[in-house]
């Protein structure tokens, strides 16, 4: 989303404070970071909440404009108790990152500290404003016991995969049927639906509804959330995509290269696979996945790395995944194997890329929508398997990979080189190209001056500033 930040938006009263506390994963800091950006640029005094290990993860990872505007930005550096964990293991049974659960028991040890801090700011603001990823809706129950606070909740998931959550509302609107769906049970862990369970039964108190999604994409099952089954209307704000999709700043040294190479390969040509930052494959899965690629011919970049470990910093040896023998010199000047941090973004909105192949965490679907660019879906877990069906079904700007009833199945390098191949080299992929293009295009429109999605923000500012 292209949004001025060194031209701040009308000035708004200081008298208003917002507090922002992420859940403690990378993909929600960096939203939630993103967001923190976008409402200090209104002029509005931002503190952001994390542990410090945390914060200095997504500082880390952040792109030069997040980091720039963030010194706008206070950020609270909490202790956490120490995280210790195993390594992410490439054979588990689950793709779930179980290794991370330490982080969901440590993100609610933040509500001591959160609390002594609302409490400090309500005595000095005349307006406390509480955005929290709805992860960590516990650490914020006590927003009720101050007269001048008020919380918004914060999704970093589809609005889809929200109504999916709640089947009924989407069999009475005929929207999806029901046995298309596949089951949270299937999708995540027991200790995990009970963590979040108890999260949302916390949630009583929210003042509104933020999401990352934008109504260029969503639009109809944004309507469906706002009017819930308690027959009134819930105020939601769709603030996505909250990453920009018009790229424009210079990239980092350790970066240029990869440009370069894409600067120098055919429109549409090259497909970028990257499966984020909870995924690890075995040597096997990474063999088929070689294989795959080296058949179907189709040019590439792949960002081959394990799931992120507990601590991102830690001293001790991960494993380096394996490659086919051979596999990078015979890809010479065909693909390009990346082991490092990329610039997804820059990526994706280059114009040689014509694909990417996902495990379709929500950010990397925003993302990739608004570049224009479809999707080879390959879900692993959570809410991947439902963005999936949207990308597919719904949307229609993307190609499976695998179904999710083939989870425990090996992915042969057939099916991915079948996959490409549709995706990458037929009319049919074509089509797709063409339908995602008008889609990001749409994204792009309401991303400017006068569009759906900056009208969202002025809403929410106009709300929490009135």
């Amino acid at each position: 989303m292209e949004i001025p930040y060194d031209q701040p938006h009308e000035k708004h009263s200081s008298s208003v404070v917002v507090v922002i506390i992420p859940f403690l994963a990378q993909s929600h800091l960096n939203q939630l970071l993103q967001l923190a950006q976008v409402v200090s640029s209104y002029d509005i005094p931002v503190h952001y909440v994390a542990s410090a290990l945390h914060n200095s993860q997504v500082k880390s990872r952040a792109s030069n404009t997040t980091l720039h505007h963030s010194t706008k930005i206070q950020f609270h550096d909490f202790p956490i108790p120490a995280l210790h964990s195993p390594p992410p293991n490439p054979y588990s049974k689950t793709k779930f990152p179980e290794h991370l659960i330490p982080c969901f028991e440590a993100s609610t040890r933040l509500r001591e500290p959160v609390t002594a801090l609302l409490q400090t700011l309500s005595t000095t603001a005349k307006r406390l404003v509480v955005i929290h990823d709805v992860a960590v809706a516990s650490v914020v129950q006590e927003v009720v016991s101050l007269p001048n606070a008020e919380a918004y909740s914060f999704s970093c998931y589809s609005a889809f995969f929200i109504l999916a959550s709640t089947p009924e509302t989407l069999w009475r609107n005929e929207i999806f049927r029901m046995n298309d769906l596949p089951s949270l049970e299937s999708c995540f862990p027991s200790v995990i639906r009970e963590f979040i369970d108890s999260q949302l039964q916390t949630m009583k108190f929210q003042a509104g509804e933020i999401h990352n999604t934008s109504r260029a994409i969503e639009g109809s099952f944004l309507e469906l959330l706002a009017n819930d089954n308690t027959g009134g209307e819930k105020k939601i704000w769709a603030v996505g995509p909250l990453h920009q999709t018009t790229v424009s700043e210079e990239p980092r040294d350790s970066d240029k290269w990869l440009l370069e190479w894409l600067n120098k390969q055919e429109p549409n040509s090259v497909l970028y696979i990257s499966f984020g930052t909870t995924t690890t494959f075995s040597n096997e899965e990474i063999k088929e996945l070689a294989l795959g690629l080296e058949e179907s011919g189709v040019k590439f970049i792949w960002v081959l790395r394990d799931a992120d470990k507990v601590n991102i910093f830690s001293d001790e040896e991960g494993r380096r995944p394996e490659l086919p023998d051979g596999f990078e010199e015979r890809m010479n000047g065909m693909g390009i194997v990346v082991r490092e941090w990329v610039p997804q973004v820059k990526i994706l909105g280059h114009p040689s890329t014509g694909g990417f192949m996902s495990h379709c965490g929500w950010n990397s679907c925003l993302e990739s929508i608004s570049m224009g660019v479809p999707i080879a879906t390959w879900p692993m877990h959570s809410d991947q398997p439902y963005n999936a069906l949207l990308i597919m079904k719904l949307l229609k700007v993307g190609v499976a990979v695998m179904e999710w009833g083939q989870r425990d199945e090996l992915v042969s390098s057939s099916m991915i080189n079948r996959a490409v191949r549709k995706l990458m080299a037929s009319e049919e992929g074509d089509e797709i190209r063409k339908r995602a293009k008008e889609m990001g295009d749409a994204v792009k429109r309401s991303a400017v001056e006068g569009g759906g999605c900056r009208l969202e923000w002025d809403s929410f500012i106009a709300h929490i500033t009135g």
